[in-house]
């Protein structure tokens, strides 16, 4: 079993009928999450509880490091805003779609941003979690 350390993962981010945006450099960190609604079935006589899975609630997170210049975090998220935008992350960039490098690709509603956030002497970092519009899609081949 490989085990996988986060040093090289892609992030492209865009319009849902456009071209993506490779923010890649400017992710600290990435989340993808799947939570399903459970729903208790549990009945007189159980001694334990009985739960089955619902729709699926996928969401994605990132931390951000901001800048603003011509194909910047901020020019790339600030427009899609309230809309629908594409993702595609794969935890390797350097390395082909396979098996062993999934691309996931799905779309996502941009309902928050931040444009500016931090202290003096601090890096501006913006801290989303956007819910996915729909399915992830898994890729194992290029």
């Amino acid at each position: 079993m490989a085990i996988i350390v986060l040093t090289d993962v892609s992030v492209q981010i865009g319009p849902s009928s456009g071209t993506v945006v490779d923010l890649s450099d400017h992710v600290s960190s990435v989340q993808l999450s799947t939570v399903h609604d459970l729903f208790e079935t549990t009945v007189l006589g159980d001694v334990s509880k009985r739960q089955l899975a619902g729709l699926a609630n996928n969401s994605v997170s990132f931390d951000f490091l901001q800048d603003f210049d011509n194909n910047s975090v901020e020019d790339t998220i600030a427009p899609l805003v309230g809309g629908l935008a594409y993702c595609k992350i794969k935890p390797k960039s350097s390395s082909v779609t396979s098996a062993s490098n999934p691309r996931y690709e799905f779309e996502i509603t941009i309902s928050e941003w931040t444009s500016l956030n931090g202290g003096v002497g601090e890096l501006s970092t913006a801290r989303v979690t956007w819910p996915i519009y729909g399915n992830i899609n898994k890729y194992i081949t290029p």
